[in-house]
């Protein structure tokens, strides 16, 4: 798994005049501040560039530095992150935030060991910045990069087998341009995006196609071997939004035996995973109408009515079901079956809270609760 000697002068030299002449324009490639890298990075962990950018602008226009950050409570930070998903990102930004305050003179620590230390930085976010902000001769390692290297070295099998893994983290740094690690590092993520992609790799753009030993042996669209994913999981959550006169509604933190991942511990609508025979049903594509109907009948409507009566002391309230919706989160397909209830006042609770319908965006609150937002919206609005 090794290019000669030879071989590796032209190839960094290639890959690095291609870089610099197509890069894309992003605004953490506007200068080296270890703080809008670090954002970057973080944000960009499993969201696709497209999705990530409104909210960095967003975000930092609020936290333009690292003390700012700090100094936010985690409720604002989740606020400015909601929709972005993987929430835990978000707290862990904002906790290794006040690390760096009260350790590291509120800059982001060069050192490898100490950034590693840091919460929610694993070793290729390590290397990522502190290659691009402080040319520290790291190689980082994610999927794009090892996708270009399982290509350009033909490495068949499973890239993620950890055997494998280790050994493309080697030729990663070997490979390496000592003289630029940061530039080396984004080419070869921005090859891997742009060129060299999963499917249909436009080897003829490619600026080190002559050194790829796929291309040679004309298996490019082979390699990778595609990776195993796991079995999807089918999950189906009943909401209920309730609404009284003045059109507020009630956000909770109470659990209700769903998976947390689902609403990410934010505010949320009273909620419970349906554990009755309204769990297979998983199936959005239908019509809402009738599935509502259908989920009805399978005791959804009862299931959540016993969630409200247990968690909130509400007694037995009119459901109206409200048109479902798909949602899924990393490997679990969700079915969300809202429902509306309109009540002459809602619970108070230390662990609720009330606001109006139409300005849940004053709360830090998950995709999935938006859904669930608009479809009562909507049907209150006919």
């Amino acid at each position: 798994m090794s290019l000669s000697p030879r071989q590796l002068a032209p190839l960094r030299r290639n890959l690095l005049a291609w870089y610099r002449a197509n890069r894309r324009d992003f605004p953490w490639r506007r200068g080296r501040d270890p703080y809008r890298i670090w954002l970057a990075e973080i944000m960009l962990q499993q969201t696709r560039i497209a999705a990530v950018l409104p909210y960095y602008e967003r975000f930092l226009d609020r936290f333009p530095n690292i003390r700012d950050l700090a100094r936010a409570r985690e409720s604002e930070v989740l606020k400015y992150w909601a929709g972005l998903g993987y929430y835990s990102r978000a707290r862990n930004l904002h906790r290794a935030a006040k690390q760096i305050i009260q350790h590291h003179g509120a800059q982001f620590p060069q050192d490898l060991k100490r950034a590693l230390a840091l919460p929610g930085i694993g070793h290729y976010t390590a290397a990522a910045i502190l290659s691009i902000a402080y040319d520290v001769p790291l190689a980082a390692l994610d999927g794009n990069v090892a996708r270009v290297l399982a290509r350009l070295l033909a490495v068949r099998g499973d890239l993620r087998a950890p055997k494998t893994w280790r050994k493309l983290a080697a030729a990663a740094q070997t490979l390496l341009s000592s003289r630029a690690p940061g530039d080396w590092n984004q080419a070869m993520m921005e090859l891997g995006e742009t060129i060299c992609t999963p499917r249909s790799p436009n080897c003829a753009a490619c600026p080190i196609a002559r050194h790829c030993k796929a291309r040679a042996l004309g298996i490019a669209e082979k390699l990778p071997a595609a990776h195993q994913k796991r079995a999807s999981a089918n999950v189906h959550i009943a909401a209920a939004v309730l609404v009284d006169s003045r059109g507020h509604t009630l956000l909770t933190k109470i659990p209700g035996a769903h998976d947390s991942v689902l609403f990410s511990r934010l505010w949320q609508f009273p909620a419970v995973a349906i554990t009755g025979t309204g769990n297979s049903a998983h199936d959005p594509a239908r019509g809402s109408a009738n599935y509502s109907v259908d989920v009805r009948a399978n005791g959804v409507a009862n299931e959540l009515a016993e969630h409200l009566r247990a968690s909130l002391g509400m007694p037995n309230q009119p459901l109206t079901p409200l048109p479902v919706a798909a949602h899924s989160v990393t490997f679990r397909k969700i079915t969300l079956s809202p429902f509306l209830a309109r009540v002459a006042r809602l619970p108070k609770r230390p662990d609720c809270r009330a606001l109006p319908l139409a300005k849940l965006a004053r709360l830090p609150i998950s995709s999935a609760t938006q859904k669930i937002a608009r479809a009562a919206i909507n049907a209150l609005a006919q």
